[in-house]
């Protein structure tokens, strides 16, 4: 199939954080009558995680074919007893790069999963940044995460179904019989969805795709008119990347990122940081999400473009891992997305400005780009080290990697 196939007529509906995502993707597992496919970098064994769990598990006693795929780094500590529900009840659990622990430390660091992926019945699918644990719900408290999703409906949805399926094999999906329950906490989506809406699937990988997504980014920008506004989690792009940033801000396009200011990680800020100078130099307006953590990887470029997905634009979603977004042009549906998010700048952003951020001159700059340079390079390092193969199998039967790798 090919890589970023714009098709027409898609239904795009876009959700924020779990209370919107989580209701409507486990309705519609719910409702699903054939097959169930999902992608995830992370699955987590705690109330988020066990809904999930349920739903899959119904799903396949009833009938349903269902592959999950999982990340071996982000999902590698699911219990015994929560795999072997799975794989006794007919689910087809899969581990991307699943390897034990040495002296205690997981080795799959590089390389990861990092898709998130839900289609059901070929006919729905889901795409975004959101994982299927509590941390994407408020109710886990000041480091849940503002994250995004959209679910689709239309000719999108066979290139997303294709993609996914060709990565656990093509299987018949059976019949079964109809079958549906209510979730108790379910209710409506408060924000309209987009229809008649362009779309295109992208996915970064480590063969012939491994620049995809950031080259649809970049293209995105240096096509600016009027205004750009990119929320990431994540953010250390390459100097290409930057370069086509000062250059939309020097033609009068109104550039706006939205970065995390209490990041669920620290080192996420720092390295962010190192770019203010050079980011504020160029007329660039940073805004730092300082009411929890920023997790979401969304944009929106003038009247019509916009994208949401899994990739961060930091070197391992860039340049590692294995990515999708998906790329939209439609003028409904890019307002609605810009409307969140300049709420979110209005009232749960601090902006940084020109005198919080000392001038980098003389070593300070050397400094700066030395380590900035050293930082990129990483990943081109990290392919060096070896065993880095891409693998996908079963999982272990009752536990999520192979006895000879659990390492326990």
């Amino acid at each position: 199939m090919i890589n970023g196939r714009w098709t027409r007529d898609n239904t795009i509906e876009l959700l924020e954080n779990g209370e919107m995502f989580y209701p409507r993707v486990l309705a519609d597992i719910e409702r699903a009558r054939e097959e169930v496919l999902i992608e995830t970098f992370i699955w987590w064994d705690d109330d988020i995680g066990y809904q999930l769990h349920k739903a899959v598990i119904q799903a396949a006693e009833r009938g349903v074919r269902v592959d999950i795929t999982v990340d071996g780094f982000g999902s590698g500590k699911l219990p015994a007893g929560f795999v072997r529900a799975l794989t006794d009840a007919g689910v087809h659990l899969h581990v991307y790069d699943p390897r034990g622990r040495v002296l205690g430390f997981q080795t799959n660091l590089f390389r990861r999963l990092h898709r998130k992926f839900a289609i059901i019945d070929a006919t729905v699918g889901y795409i975004g940044g959101i994982n299927y644990s509590m941390e994407h719900v408020r109710e886990h408290g000041p480091k849940s995460k503002q994250d995004y999703a959209v679910r689709v409906t239309g000719p999108v949805v066979d290139d997303m179904h294709q993609f996914c399926r060709k990565q656990v094999g093509r299987i018949n999906a059976p019949e079964r019989r109809r079958w549906l329950r209510r979730l108790r906490w379910y209710r409506p989506n408060p924000l309209k969805p987009a229809r008649h809406a362009q779309a295109a699937l992208v996915w970064r990988d480590n063969a012939e795709h491994d620049q995809a997504i950031e080259q649809w980014y970049y293209d995105g920008i240096v096509h600016a008119q009027r205004e750009i506004i990119i929320a990431n989690a994540y953010f250390f792009p390459g100097y290409r990347f930057l370069r086509a940033l000062r250059l939309a801000a020097a033609r009068g396009v109104r550039v706006c990122l939205i970065l995390q200011g209490e990041p669920d990680k620290l080192y996420v800020r720092h390295a962010a940081s190192t770019l203010y100078d050079y980011l504020l130099n160029a007329g660039i307006e940073i805004h730092e999400y300082i009411d929890r953590p920023l997790h979401g990887k969304v944009a929106v470029i003038d009247d019509d473009w916009a994208t949401v997905g899994s990739s961060n634009l930091d070197p391992f979603s860039l340049a590692l891992n294995l990515e999708a977004n998906l790329f939209i042009r439609d003028r409904e549906f890019t307002t609605l997305l810009r409307d969140r998010l300049v709420a979110l700048m209005d009232t749960a952003c601090h902006r940084i400005q020109r005198h919080e951020v000392p001038r980098q001159r003389g070593w300070r700059q050397i400094v700066r780009v030395m380590v900035f340079h050293i930082l990129r390079r990483f990943p081109a390092w990290a392919r060096l080290i070896p065993g880095h193969v891409k693998r996908i199998q079963p999982s272990g039967g009752d536990r999520l990697l192979p006895r000879d790798q659990a390492g326990e």
